[in-house]
């Protein structure tokens, strides 16, 4: 009897800003993560909005080149107090929406809460929660030098679990709706 081919897959979490970017690069073969890469771009330095831009373009697309991901996730830009942060923060995500787009690569937007009730288990989870839980689920000890690496990666993870929930591919908003749907499987 033949085997299935593996499924394998590639994807790219990005934690937009403008003045620190944080990426991560997750291979998934047949449901099972390993971590690639993870990284920042680091732009404080730019007084210039359209420097920052542009280096945010370039960096994404050397990420695409060098990695060929199937799925861009993104932390999709939450609500704030400060309109031109929230433009500047959505500027930065557009840049590396089109980075991706360019090449017909699918994109992705999770919003905060998700991501990390994705990956910990709670929507309130402090971003050092979040790092330790993904050290400890992809197995790395290195402590990123800045935290905006594993909020990277912490997209990542989370469209690789969003993907992969239940055989039915449904999205549950909690433990309720999963039992409620899956009494079968449940003993």
């Amino acid at each position: 009897m033949q085997k299935e081919p593996a499924k394998e897959r590639i994807i790219l979490g990005i934690d937009p800003g403008t003045v620190v970017l944080g990426y991560g690069v997750l291979k998934e073969v047949n449901k099972k993560i390993t971590l690639l890469t993870l990284g920042v771009v680091k732009m404080g330095h730019l007084d210039d909005h359209g420097l920052k831009l542009q280096r945010i373009f370039k960096k994404v697309n050397a990420l695409i080149t060098e990695y060929k991901p199937d799925a861009v996730a993104l932390e999709a830009p939450f609500y704030g107090k400060n309109i031109q942060v929230m433009l500047k923060l959505g500027r930065a995500q557009g840049v590396a929406m089109a980075a991706a787009l360019n090449y017909d690569i699918p994109i992705f937007e999770y919003a905060p809460r998700k991501i990390k009730q994705s990956v910990t288990g709670s929507g309130n989870a402090s971003k050092e929660q979040v790092a330790a839980m993904l050290q400890n689920l992809l197995n790395f000890k290195e402590t990123p030098e800045f935290l905006d690496a594993t909020d990277g990666l912490a997209v990542a993870v989370c469209h690789a679990f969003q993907q992969n929930l239940s055989p039915s591919g449904k999205s549950y908003s909690g433990w309720e709706a999963f039992v409620k749907d899956n009494q079968k499987r449940i003993r």
